[in-house]
């Protein structure tokens, strides 16, 4: 098979029923389908659809004996074949397998002992092992130079243990797949927080680890106020000392600013929206910020794709709710089944997990979705439709999930949670939705990541040990072969990283439809996410791209803007202050592009 694959989906490749891109199958066959002993696959797209949903299905028996479990396993198969619904990568890659752990993220609380220590890194390596992500809050370990034992200046602090358990989990492989990934959190009003924020200078520290800084409401009246805030030594629980905050927040600014680490994470309105507070609170969120979990709760996900959820109405398209209903009262009950056949890597998550059974629905293709009802991303329109749609997913989401506690029981820890009173109503699970990135996932779906623009319209994807694979936006190209002005030579100047902007043969209509990530105000993309965030259980994974250009202070006020806006957390990329711009101006991409254009005239 050529390398020159491409996302190209109009037409589509039949592939053993299912509608799939040469990407997609190429992903697929690297990184998903079963292996034979001399690693060669031995499984289709469609028998990984079918493996998953049997071994999903199977889960009704628990409830039901007598369940029809051939017509769950066939609806089931539907969503996933049909590629309308996706849940996370552990779950395609381990359902159905012995042992198979599925579930995408994991809170492990790391304790002020090196007991407790040691203990972290142990559970991390067995979840990157299974598939896993995690999250952690170092803000319960003393400050370095801290007394241990009664003995002064001994204790290593939360930095080191950051940078030890980031040499553990990198060498351990996703499900044989990729590097584990995970995030770390430290309090504002911890004593080492400026060690912290500088925890990420060096470009090659911490590769598989995103940091944040947990704000709490009062560093933000500090803030607001120009003053100093409180220091505080979790050992000890006193005031250590003071900084002041807009000093503290000058520094988170110029590292993300130089690194796009730290990103914020608000912690105190996380907690607001924490559903089982009588479980205790939130320290921390997963590996790309979606999802806020407690000690050793553990979420499993998955994505509707939007792309699917449009329908043409006479003259125009509009978003199809009656199938997206559909389809999320399958999603949902696909995500409870995946919680009970699922093979918890640790006794503690699997008991925290069923008693809270959080699941996340989130949704992927929100670009795709745009450009099919001809809304620009950067509009006041786009935020309506991002308001309305998750609206009506996470409405829907609990009113599935209400009818699944009728016939399974709520959650356990429902008695004291927030759907018991004042509302007094029936969840199966204590949360239902997040918008998770869908890095792979929407990769095999076809569409286009999370509820981020368009990368480029044209570019190459490192992915697969080196791979590259051509990604051509398919609404693009359709666009370009109906309106008369597709060319081998646009093709070529946009595979550069060529602002489409700037291709004088493309109309400014399409231009508007198309503009990209990086063509995108920060405030657009910071709408995008508050209004998903309105309306979503748990948080939004999003990055907001701001130009290369960007000052400091305006970096500062994009951060600011983001918190006034309401969304949970924030994390800004500077165009170029990291190396992890795809393929551009190189042979290869000109080359891919030149393969592309000879296979498809």
């Amino acid at each position: 098979m050529s390398k020159a694959q491409t996302s190209k989906t109009l037409p589509t490749q039949a592939c053993d029923q299912i509608e799939i891109t040469p990407n997609a199958r190429r992903v697929l066959e690297k990184r998903y389908l079963r292996k034979d002993s001399r690693g060669r696959v031995i499984e289709t797209p469609e028998g990984l659809f079918r493996r998953v949903a049997k071994a999903l299905a199977a889960a009704e028996l628990i409830y039901d004996p007598k369940a029809d479990v051939a017509a769950k396993e066939e609806e089931l198969f539907g969503v996933m074949s049909r590629l309308e619904f996706l849940p996370n990568s552990p779950t395609l890659l381990n359902a159905g397998k012995k042992n198979g752990q599925l579930a995408a993220c994991f809170a492990l609380p790391v304790e002020d002992s090196v007991e407790g220590i040691f203990d972290a890194m142990k559970y991390t390596a067995l979840i990157h092992k299974s598939g896993g992500g995690t999250g952690f809050s170092f803000s319960r370990l003393r400050p370095a130079g801290d007394s241990v034992d009664g003995e002064a200046g001994i204790a290593g602090g939360p930095v080191n243990f950051l940078n030890a358990l980031s040499i553990a989990s990198d060498v351990i492989r996703q499900g044989g797949v990729r590097r584990g990934c995970s995030i770390g959190l430290l309090s504002v009003h911890h004593p080492d927080i400026l060690k912290f924020i500088a925890a990420k200078d060096d470009p090659m520290a911490l590769t598989n680890f995103c940091i944040s800084v947990a704000i709490t409401d009062a560093f933000m009246d500090s803030l607001d106020k120009g003053t100093d805030y409180d220091l505080i030594n979790p050992r000890t629980g006193k005031v250590t000392g003071h900084l002041n905050a807009v000093e503290v927040f000058k520094k988170i600014v110029a590292q993300s600013w130089k690194t796009g680490d730290p990103g914020l994470v608000f912690i105190d309105r996380i907690n607001r929206g924490n559903p089982t507070p009588n479980l205790g609170p939130i320290e921390t969120v997963t590996g790309c910020a979606e999802q806020a979990l407690l000690p050793y709760e553990s979420c499993n996900l998955g994505s509707i794709n939007l792309a699917k959820m449009v329908k043409t109405d006479g003259s125009k398209s509009v978003v199809d709710y009656e199938k997206l209903g559909t389809v999320i009262k399958t999603a949902i009950n696909l995500l409870d089944n995946v919680i009970d056949v699922n093979h918890y890597p640790l006794p503690q998550i699997e008991e925290v997990t069923k008693k809270t059974r959080k699941i996340g629905l989130g949704v992927m293709g929100f670009a795709d979705m745009l450009v099919l009802l001809g809304i620009p991303y950067d509009s006041g329109e786009a935020v309506k439709i991002a308001e309305y749609v998750m609206a009506f997913i996470t409405d829907t989401a609990h009113d599935a999930s209400e009818e699944l506690a009728k016939k399974r029981g709520v959650f356990p820890a429902w008695k004291g949670s927030v759907w018991d009173a004042p509302v007094g109503r029936p969840q199966r699970h204590a949360s239902c939705t997040t918008v998770a990135p869908t890095g792979t996932i929407s990769l095999i779906a076809g569409c286009n990541v999370g509820i981020e623009p368009f990368y480029a319209t044209v570019f190459v994807r490192n992915v697969l040990d080196g791979e590259n694979l051509l990604e051509i936006n398919p609404y693009f190209e359709a666009a370009a072969r109906h309106q008369g002005f597709y060319s081998g030579d646009l093709l070529q100047e946009l595979v550069t990283c060529a602002d489409l902007q700037k291709a004088e043969s493309v109309p400014d209509t399409v231009k508007r439809v198309f503009a990209t990530s990086n063509r995108i105000s920060p405030e657009a993309h910071v709408r995008i996410q508050a209004a998903f965030q309105r309306h979503t259980d748990g948080a939004v994974s999003k990055m907001t791209n701001v130009p290369n250009t960007t000052t400091p202070q305006e970096q500062a006020d994009i951060f600011l803007f983001g918190y006034r806006e309401g969304v949970k957390g924030i994390t800004l990329y500077r165009d170029a202050s990291r190396e992890l711009e795809s393929l551009c101006a190189d042979e290869k991409a000109h080359k891919l592009v030149t393969e592309y254009i000879k296979a498809n005239p």
